[in-house]
């Protein structure tokens, strides 16, 4: 039983950000980047004139070095800042780090820690926190795909060792697969990672018959969509897979990594979700957390279009606040069936029909 939650005083949702997220700017290093300053500043913009109600904005602290090893080395916590303080230079093909990119990366991380402690103190029930650099490509010991810390998973790894929860759900649906928060946790059993992702791009993990291993076997739920999918396919996947396994895992807490390169209008992923998919699919999260009784944090990851990502993340926020009931999704019956044969071996997936057709060995505990 969850008694985390008991009653939660205003506001509903509390929001981090910090200024320094808009001095992370690879683009000003090698000339185009995808992950620009003006992704926060568009998502500032449509706030300012209209923040959902509900929400109240709080700036984000430096995470210690003590937050960043609970995921990280030292090591790569070093290379990080060496390479800032020589004033820049690159990880990888795609991972640049600049002048400011080390305290941006600090703040990113200390917003969702900080969104965390907020939340499993009774103080909302709802966080966001609009950060950059992103962080679920970012491994223990190597940034990449954009990323340099963790922020997801360093804030479920505190909420483990600090805060006294027992079991997180972190739930990515980012278009590209979270190979760094997988990892992370593959051999454990008190986090289940799920992620809804574009099969055949970046980073090229997360299979379907990936469901981590030893002690973490059936903790891991990959769910590869091919090009071209659309919203009704992803909530699909959501309802059907995803959420009777969060159900049966009850957490105690719900983080998402919330990329929104999944819309149609993102130049980087090749899927066809809407700004309404986004607020769909938080809907069911919400009354997720809702029937569990636990708080929800999510963390910005992509989403490359501003004026879309913008959009998307202001009907995310009105979704998770609002009373509008969530709408079910018919099983998808071809990638849904497919998902149960795998999934359903782990979980129950009490979807119905065709799609639960795969019978659970035992709920995962």
């Amino acid at each position: 039983m969850n008694n985390h939650l008991v009653t939660y005083a205003a506001p509903i949702g509390v929001y981090f950000s910090h200024p320094s997220c808009l001095e992370h700017d690879p683009a000003a290093h090698v000339g185009w980047n995808p992950d620009t300053p003006e992704r926060l500043r568009a998502i500032e913009r449509a706030l300012a004139a209209k923040m959902p109600p509900g929400w109240e904005r709080r700036g984000a602290p430096a995470a210690t070095q003590a937050e960043l090893e609970l995921i990280h080395s030292p090591r790569l916590i070093q290379q990080i800042l060496d390479l800032a303080i020589l004033g820049g230079g690159p990880v990888d093909s795609d991972t640049y780090v600049g002048e400011a990119s080390y305290r941006a990366g600090l703040h990113a991380a200390g917003a969702a820690c900080e969104m965390t402690r907020v939340l499993m103190a009774g103080e909302a029930m709802y966080g966001f926190c609009a950060v950059r650099p992103p962080g679920h490509h970012a491994e223990p010991d190597r940034a990449m795909g954009f990323c340099l810390f963790n922020n997801v998973a360093i804030a479920a790894e505190l909420a483990i060792r600090e805060l006294g929860v027992n079991r997180v759900l972190i739930l990515d649906w980012d278009v590209h697969h979270g190979n760094g928060t997988a990892e992370a946790f593959r051999q454990r059993d008190d986090v289940l990672y799920a992620s809804i992702h574009q099969s055949g791009i970046f980073p090229g993990t997360g299979a379907l018959s990936d469901v981590g291993s030893g002690a973490g076997e059936g903790y891991t739920i990959n769910l590869p969509v091919p090009v071209g999918a659309e919203g009704e396919l992803w909530l699909s996947l959501l309802e059907h897979i995803i959420l009777p396994a969060a159900h049966a895992f009850e957490p105690d807490l719900v983080l998402v990594s919330a990329g929104f390169d999944a819309h149609l209008a993102d130049p980087i992923g090749e899927c066809r979700l809407e700004s309404e998919s986004f607020a769909e699919m938080a809907r069911h999260v919400r009354d997720l957390a809702l029937a569990l009784r636990v708080p929800v944090g999510m963390v910005l990851e992509g989403g490359y279009e501003p004026a879309a990502l913008a959009e998307s993340v202001c009907a995310t926020l009105q979704a998770l606040t609002s009373t509008d009931p969530a709408e079910s999704a018919a099983p998808e019956a071809l990638l849904t069936g497919r998902a149960a044969s795998y999934i359903g071996h782990y979980w129950p997936l009490e979807a119905g029909g065709e799609v639960a057709s795969a019978p659970a060995a035992t709920a995962r505990r």
